[in-house]
């Protein structure tokens, strides 16, 4: 799997631009990416969105930042050194449709399949089965990535997202999930809760 988080200017895939793309190859941890670009010309820009990932306006637009199409080729060159491309993460639909869109709107090949691991769905699975409530908000699951970090774990909290280390942090999440064990050592000092992994 590749866990992929990406940074954008907002939530519409055709109107906002990508910021940033952080990743990682889930069998081989320490084969990472992660590039920071300027916004198309054109692209919205929302405050909420920057609110959320730390940017600001003068960053999004700063002339001596790569494009989105580079950031782009380059993730998809490096995707091609590791061994499975499946996309996965906490919201992979939303990283995968970034991504797919930049492509597609520079007539670049997108390689990638639809599919993806969700893991919010990882996480929904793993509290309906240890019998714990989901938690809701507006009767939809609140299950976001920092409550499914406690669960497994791990009591981070972030003033902002940075693509990368919500990869890693995704990544670990799985390995807590998946295997019963961190994934990163600076992680091994949060112990894995009784009954994750197993």
């Amino acid at each position: 799997m590749i866990i992929v988080d990406v940074e954008s200017s907002g939530v519409d895939t055709r109107k906002c631009s990508l910021l940033s793309v952080g990743a990682l190859d889930f069998d081989n941890p320490h084969n990472q990416f992660y590039r920071e670009c300027r916004v198309f010309d054109g692209a919205h820009i929302e405050d909420e969105a920057l609110q959320v990932n730390g940017f600001t306006r003068e960053s999004c637009t700063d002339p001596k930042k790569v494009t989105d199409r580079e950031v782009v080729e380059e993730f998809l060159t490096w995707m091609k050194t590791c061994n499975e491309w499946t996309l996965a993460g906490q919201n992979p639909s939303f990283d995968r449709d970034f991504l797919r869109e930049t492509a597609h709107r520079y007539h670049l090949d997108w390689p990638l399949a639809q599919r993806t691991v969700d893991l919010h769905t990882v996480a929904y699975y793993e509290f309906a089965r240890e019998g714990k409530t989901v938690p809701l908000l507006r009767n939809h699951s609140a299950l976001n990535l920092e409550a499914i970090l406690e669960h497994v774990g791990l009591p981070i909290k972030r003033e902002s997202h940075n693509a990368l280390e919500d990869s890693k942090l995704e990544a670990e999440a799985f390995s807590r999930f998946m295997a019963g064990k961190p994934l990163f050592e600076e992680y091994m000092k949060f112990k894995v809760p009784d009954g994750i992994g197993s």
